[in-house]
């Protein structure tokens, strides 16, 4: 079983379908309990850095909790830059802080909104995204993860520079990318992450 945060700004509908194209079963919940319980856990996001953290607060602690237990987590685009510390499209407002960094609005001079198919460059190993070095996913962003620790970064891709497409540690792993929307590779990523404890 699948379990998705329903916290009003996640495209909950998208990563939903994805997983059952796989043939997982899914939940989408906001009960604190049955998030706790998780097998998997999946934190989506669309929108903003702001508004999103304003909806996750209720469900913090059980993140916290959930993430300490060692269960498999997956953040995905805006639910990858929640995990960080800070953001400029929101200056006061504090993330859930689990990766040390800053989301960092795009540099001028490059086309805003990043919109569109990239290649993802592997830098470090990374058990969902196995065999997938070079293949191409569906990124749609306007800010973008710099983390303190680059031993964080498993994959990037070009934008002018690299852009980290994708941070993991531990039982904790995120794509700036969305893997629902990317095809059959991106589908390879999600059958990965539910093979985890297998």
């Amino acid at each position: 079983m699948i379990t998705i945060i329903d916290y009003k700004s996640g495209n909950i509908r998208s990563i939903s379908n994805g997983f059952k194209k796989i043939g997982a079963e899914v939940e989408l919940t906001s009960d604190p309990e049955k998030i706790l319980n998780a097998k998997y856990l999946v934190l989506p996001g669309v929108g903003s850095f702001g508004s999103a953290m304003e909806n996750i607060n209720p469900f913090k602690d059980i993140i916290y909790e959930y993430i300490n237990e060692g269960k498999p987590f997956l953040g995905i685009c805006l639910g990858m830059q929640v995990l960080l510390t800070s953001s400029d499209e929101s200056p006061n407002i504090k993330g859930l802080d689990i990766f040390k960094g800053h989301v960092r609005k795009l540099p001028e001079g490059r086309k805003i909104p990043h919109m569109g198919w990239n290649k993802l460059n592997l830098v470090n190993p990374c058990p969902i995204l196995e065999g997938l070095d070079g293949k191409y996913f569906y990124f749609v962003h306007s800010y973008y993860a710099d983390v303190d620790d680059d031993e964080l970064v498993v994959g990037t891709t070009d934008y002018g520079f690299d852009v980290n497409a994708a941070l993991s540690q531990d039982n904790v792993y995120t794509t700036q990318f969305h893997p629902e929307k990317s095809g059959s590779y991106g589908l390879k990523i999600l059958k990965n992450f539910i093979n985890l404890e297998k």
